[in-house]
């Protein structure tokens, strides 16, 4: 790791100026965690394309029936007045759902 390090350290120093090279090398604010398989356990589910902290949620993309699956992993993905950053595992797409409306967590 510390040779492809000081490569990438290399290549970014000719390319990039310094400032933007350091900035690029840095560690991520943070991790990435991949959604927990989770399924829909309401009759249906709203799925809203994003969370507006002043109005609720925003832009409607469709309605998850139950027993759909998706994903979210508690304490790792954002609810925000119990809406639940969520990924539908049907289109592949992030959205919010409410939180209630999401279990059976590993059931698949």
């Amino acid at each position: 790791m510390p040779v492809l390090r000081r490569t990438l350290t290399r290549v970014l120093a000719a390319t990039f100026p310094a400032r933007a090279t350091a900035t690029l090398l840095q560690a991520p604010a943070h991790a990435v965690v991949v959604p927990e398989h989770a399924v829909i356990t309401c009759q249906s589910a709203s799925f809203y394309a994003n969370y507006d902290s002043a109005s609720g949620p925003v832009a409607l993309v469709r309605t998850l029936s139950y027993g759909d699956k998706v994903g979210h992993t508690p304490g790792a993905h954002p609810v925000y007045n119990g809406w639940a950053a969520t990924f539908d595992f049907g289109p592949n797409d992030w959205g919010y759902v409410r939180i209630e409306c999401i279990g059976g967590y590993g059931s698949w």
